[in-house]
């Protein structure tokens, strides 16, 4: 396997070295009138996971580099974000009253990038301070001294004159794909999803692209150096198309064989979906559509669930602030009968939720897993700067006797209903620039019928409803 890896890097190294473009770049920055010259003060090239995650999680000014005069084949920044949060009236079973935190979350980068070959080490330190709270500190928000990526990687810019652009990353990597609802690099949570592997990508610039992975999670722990998951392989195909404007599709593929010694953590399925969706833009509607499906096995059970989101916007040209409001639905299947021989709970896999749900850490209490939830949301900007949301989402779980999961609640018998309450949250960015932005929100969740139902039984949360809120800002450089 190494062997095949280490021959695939050659052979792009070979097609792109004398082809590419970066390449050109740095031999006409080395020459000058009198002979070689020192590059100073020039912006790093592009970053070696710009392939892998989100451009705006890569593109920033690096005023790191640009203070040392760092040559552009050399890549280096640091991202710092500190959240105070708050939440009273907990609704997860064995927790009660207040608690607040302090999370803390570094990055550090160093990268290298020679032509077609490229070097990242991305650090990762997480931490929480807190009181009154000790029971909200998890592998989630805590992760101290992680090695959050290390891998090397070759791009060809022109693939045999072709036009394509390839790349082949190799090691520990981080992955946003799709509209990040089944994997995702984190950016709300503390910590972050890793995998151990291989990650290959084709395709046309802004026209489409296809990608395919083999890797192990890493997974994360408290006590221990993170642990990658020998017992557990996640692979997968993705295809993007963005050549209609107003029907950009995404089509995937990911299987899990997730073998741990415990039946209760065993998962071996197949998830295929499709996605299809329009930009918005000011004085047009928009949309996107969802689809997703599991087979296989799960705790010893075939599995066969199904999650659906679908949401229509509106963005209005003439009017102050340029509004844009969003109707929505999700639906993530749960297993109707409990005690039978089949599964039917959707497992949102390695994605996010902050993005369309509500805040995480230490807050979060919604998964892509026994859900039926309609929302609305509306966003306006005051300024190119400042960007105000305002939503609202009922919240049900799909089966009445399935378990809601990420709280240890479940009534079996189903008498408690399926209504868990709504929630209604506002978040105010401002972000003068891609090195510095704040972030607050507060969300005051309306306690349903099922958790009051469940308040009676001694250890259970209270029917009081939930407040949270959280202050943020993150500054890179």
């Amino acid at each position: 396997m190494i062997g095949l890896v280490l021959t695939l890097l050659l052979l792009m190294g070979a097609t792109c070295w004398t082809a590419s473009p970066v390449l050109a770049q740095a031999q006409s920055e080395s020459r000058g009138p009198g002979g070689p010259t020192t590059p100073s003060k020039k912006k790093p090239r592009e970053a070696a996971d710009y392939p892998l995650i989100q451009e705006r999680e890569t593109a920033w000014n690096r005023y790191l580099h640009s203070y040392l005069e760092l040559p552009p084949w050399l890549d280096l920044g640091v991202d710092y974000r500190i959240r105070y949060e708050s939440l009273d009236h907990p609704f997860r079973k064995g927790e009660f009253g207040t608690g607040s935190q302090l999370l803390h979350r570094t990055r550090a980068r160093f990268g290298l990038n020679a032509g077609p070959f490229r070097f990242l080490a991305e650090f990762q330190d997480s931490r929480v301070n807190f009181k009154d709270a000790g029971e909200f500190v998890s592998a989630s928000l805590t992760n101290k001294a992680d090695m959050q990526q290390l891998f090397v990687s070759a791009t060809a810019h022109n693939v045999f004159g072709s036009g394509l652009r390839t790349d082949l990353h190799v090691g520990r990597l981080n992955m946003d794909i799709g509209r990040r609802r089944l994997v995702a690099r984190n950016d709300f949570r503390n910590t972050t999803n890793a995998f151990d592997g291989v990650h290959w990508s084709l395709g046309r610039e802004k026209v489409w692209r296809f990608r395919a992975f083999l890797t192990s999670p890493v997974r994360r722990s408290l006590t221990d150096p993170d642990q990658v998951q020998t017992d557990t392989l996640f692979w997968g195909t993705f295809y993007e198309n963005k050549q209609v404007p107003w029907l950009r599709a995404n089509l995937y593929y990911f299987g899990l064989n997730d073998q741990r010694q415990q039946i209760s953590q065993r998962r071996q399925y197949s998830t295929l979906g499709v996605r299809f969706y329009r930009l918005a833009k000011p004085g047009r509607v928009d949309y996107e559509i969802e689809s997703a499906w599991q087979v296989g096995q799960r705790r010893g059970k075939d599995h066969f669930a199904h999650f659906q989101h679908v949401e229509v916007g509106y963005t209005a040209s003439r009017l102050p602030w340029t509004p844009r409001l969003v109707a929505q639905y999700d639906y993530a299947s749960g297993t109707a009968n409990p005690n039978g021989n089949t599964s039917q709970t959707f497992d949102t896999l390695f994605g996010a939720r902050r993005f369309e749900y509500m805040p995480t850490g230490t807050f979060g209490p919604f998964f892509r897993s026994n859900l039926s939830s309609p929302g609305w949301r509306l966003i306006v900007r005051p300024s190119q700067l400042v960007k105000l949301t305002l939503k609202h989402r009922a919240w049900y779980l799909a089966q009445a006797r399935d378990a809601w999961v990420g709280s240890g609640l479940q009534d079996s018998t189903g008498q408690s209903g399926n209504y868990l309450g709504q929630d209604v949250e506002l978040r105010v960015q401002w972000d003068p620039n891609a090195n510095w932005g704040l972030d607050v929100g507060y969300d005051h969740f309306f306690k349903g019928s099922y958790i009051q139902n469940l308040a009676r039984v001694p250890g259970n949360p209270p029917a009081t409803d939930t407040d949270y809120f959280y202050f943020q800002t993150r500054i890179r450089f």
